[in-house]
């Protein structure tokens, strides 16, 4: 299930670098921090829903990915997003 449009908005809002930024990496693990935290959800009523369990997999492994670009760039920035979505190192 995608983001409605609202939630999206004010995601972007709340993490954007500037008044045109919809991509930067911070915008972008928001965005999927919120669909992983959807999909725990929906694997926590069904614990067999294989093709959702490789699915969130892709996501926690893009947002991953991101998370260590954005450390090994600008290190405060990581610390930044990290402590405001509230995700683990």
């Amino acid at each position: 299930m995608a983001t409605d449009s609202q939630a999206k908005r004010e995601i972007i809002e709340q993490f954007r670098r500037s008044d045109q930024d919809t991509g930067s990496a911070e915008v972008q693990i928001a965005l999927l921090t919120q669909r992983i935290r959807h999909l725990t959800e929906h694997m926590k009523v069904h614990k067999k829903d294989f093709a959702t369990r490789r699915g969130l997999r892709g996501l926690v492994s893009r947002r991953r990915r991101l998370l260590d670009y954005l450390r090994d760039r600008e290190p405060q920035r990581y610390v930044a997003v990290i402590q405001r979505l509230g995700i683990r190192k």
